[in-house]
């Protein structure tokens, strides 16, 4: 298979497409087709050399879209289930999404039923595992008043969304460093807007 491999931390010219052997299944992992992936600060981190428990070579990847190649748990991961799958030391402690294929933990691949197209998809995972985590942090209730600092992020745009889902009545406002973005995060959703 083709896979993205760092062999030795540095920029990102350590970034090296290349071929190597395709994950054999083993007892309780299941092999994922990667259809889409997201970039995440994480892995240029770990790139750079600044993530010490991580070995190299390593292929990165924290996250990835896909569907179920071969199986170990055919019952809840059939073969062409659409999955998911996000972190758990995915590209750090073994190799992750950056590769036409990647062995996952049975534990951490996670069925999906989506209409969705695979680049739509893969926009997905960490944005909103992100978001929603610090959304149940938070403990809202529908009465509170949200301020979300950079909020034309992704993750930002991702947790507006899912305030708003589960509580329609609060009230979300965004900062933002560029006035260019003040129609948009309107149109989002975000009530005012405050330049940071």
């Amino acid at each position: 298979m083709k896979a993205v491999v760092v062999k030795k931390a540095g920029g990102p010219e350590r970034l090296v497409y290349q071929d190597v052997p395709t994950p054999k299944v083993k007892p309780g992992w299941s092999l994922v087709r990667v259809k889409g992936f997201g970039i995440n600060h994480s892995e240029i981190f770990t790139r750079k050399g600044l993530s010490p428990t991580v070995k190299f070579p390593r292929i990165l990847g924290i996250e990835c879209v896909g569907e179920v190649f071969k199986t170990t748990d055919p019952d809840k991961l059939p073969v062409g289930q659409k999955v998911i799958s996000i972190m758990g030391e995915m590209g750090r402690a073994f190799d992750g999404s950056y590769a036409e294929y990647v062995l996952l933990p049975n534990s951490q691949i996670y069925p999906v039923t989506t209409n969705l197209p695979w680049k739509v998809l893969a926009t997905v995972p960490e944005t909103y595992y992100t978001a929603y985590g610090s959304l149940l942090n938070l403990k809202l209730t529908k009465d509170d008043l949200v301020l979300v600092r950079g909020a034309s992020s992704g993750v930002g745009v991702a947790f507006l969304k899912l305030a708003k889902t589960c509580y329609p009545e609060i009230e979300v406002d965004g900062t933002t460093r560029n006035k260019d973005k003040i129609a948009k995060m309107k149109e989002f959703g975000f009530d005012e807007i405050i330049i940071d």
